[in-house]
C-alpha cells in the first residue's frame, strides 16, 4: 500500500490510498457516487505534487488547473471501510490541456476508471498553453 500522498511506481503509475468513512456513503453504507470525485481529485493533486507542480506555485503565477471534461464508469460499489488505491497514469498532453487516466482499486479489482481532461487558466479563466516545464513534469517517467 502507499504512503501519504501516494507514491509514484517504478511503472509510472501514481498511487493514492483512499479509507472509506461513513461520510462517504450513503444510507446502504455504499460510497455516494459524488464522493469517488473528491477520492480522484485527492489523487490528481497528490499525482501533481510528486511531479513536482504545486497548486499554490501555479496561482502565483496567475494559473490554475480545471477540470474541462471527466468520464466515470463505476463498476463496483465500494463499501465503508474500505481500503482502496487510486492509480493515477498520465495518457496526453496538448494545447492547453492534459489527459489522465485514473483507476480506483479494492485490491486487484478496479471497481471505478475514469478519464479526466484538465486544462491550464490563466487569473482570467481564459485557456493557455501548457508551458514547457510543465510538459516536461508531466511527461511519463
Amino acid at each position: 500500500m502507499s504512503v501519504f500522498g501516494g507514491e509514484i511506481g517504478p511503472d509510472g503509475v501514481h498511487r493514492f490510498p483512499v479509507r472509506v468513512y461513513f461520510e462517504d456513503t450513503d444510507f446502504s453504507t455504499n460510497v455516494y457516487h459524488a464522493a469517488y470525485l473528491k477520492f480522484l481529485e485527492r489523487a490528481r493533486t497528490e499525482f501533481l505534487r510528486a511531479h513536482g507542480i504545486h497548486h499554490a506555485e501555479l496561482i502565483s503565477e496567475g494559473l490554475a488547473f480545471a477540470v474541462r471534461e471527466m468520464t466515470i464508469s463505476y463498476d463496483k460499489p465500494a463499501h465503508i471501510d474500505d481500503l482502496l488505491e487510486v492509480l493515477t497514469t498520465f495518457a496526453e498532453a496538448g494545447g492547453a490541456r492534459f489527459v489522465l487516466d485514473q483507476n480506483l482499486a479494492r485490491g486487484d479489482e478496479i471497481i471505478c476508471r475514469a478519464r479526466v481532461v484538465a486544462v491550464l487558466l490563466n487569473e482570467r479563466g481564459r485557456p493557455v498553453r501548457l508551458p514547457s516545464r510543465l510538459r516536461e513534469l508531466l511527461a511519463p517517467m
